[in-house]
């Protein structure tokens, strides 16, 4: 995007969001439909939007090469020193509309949760094409928000949110969708707590934990939005 946009939970509190992913999808399944599309495996990757570089190990345990991309520069630095010890990964302070690598450069990109998703995101599109090789695959995970507990709680959050103008968007690109079911789980009551606070508004949070005063976690729906070049 050719504009950044603070994110509301990572930004503030890192500490948090990396308690958050570490309780998402402990399963796999979003790794795993990902490579059923194409298996990074000895192929050049990019993380756009990577934050603190959670998922940059993940991908550098396969991948030939991985790169982080990353506009705030309190992130960058702690992906930065997330991967130091990784000579095959690297870690650039820049937005999506603009990384600063030659053309063709990466075989998959992946954005998760990255503000990289819908109306708006066009720049950053433009520079998929710019920088993906023939052949290779682009991702973006994002919140179905038509279905699940959590994406009940996002619609409630978020009511002028209009999950369908989301989906068009993509199939005009020319993008294809996997409706994937995962878990949103938590070692500790506390953990759950404090991961409900940094993704919604005071007051949908204590809704939300008075609606589910013993959870530790819950069921969620994600899109999987993937494309081949």
């Amino acid at each position: 995007m050719s504009e950044v946009i603070p994110s509301p939970n990572i930004w503030h509190t890192p500490d948090v969001y990396e308690v958050e992913n570490r309780g998402v999808d402990r399963a796999g399944v979003i790794d795993a439909a990902m490579r059923s599309v194409l298996d990074w495996s000895g192929l050049d990757v990019v993380d756009i939007g990577c934050g603190t570089g959670y998922h940059l190990p993940v991908f550098a345990r396969d991948a030939r090469s991985v790169v982080g991309v990353e506009p705030h520069p309190p992130l960058a630095s702690l992906a930065a020193e997330r991967v130091s010890g990784m000579p095959s990964c690297s870690v650039r302070e820049e937005g999506a509309a603009a990384i600063g690598v030659p053309d063709a450069s990466f075989d998959v990109a992946h954005a998760r949760w990255a503000y990289f998703f819908g109306p708006g995101c066009e720049p950053g599109l433009a520079e998929l094409d710019r920088v993906m090789r023939p052949g290779g695959a682009a991702f973006v995970v994002d919140n179905d928000a038509t279905r699940s507990t959590f994406g009940r709680w996002f619609r409630r959050a978020l009511p002028g949110y209009d999950p369908r103008a989301v989906e068009r968007f993509w199939e005009r690109q020319g993008w294809s969708r996997e409706r994937l079911d995962i878990a949103w789980t938590f070692d500790s009551r506390d953990d759950f707590e404090a991961v409900v606070g940094i993704e919604f508004a005071p007051e949908h949070a204590d809704l939300i934990l008075a609606e589910h005063p013993d959870a530790t976690g819950v069921d969620y729906a994600v899109n999987l939005w993937h494309r081949r070049y």
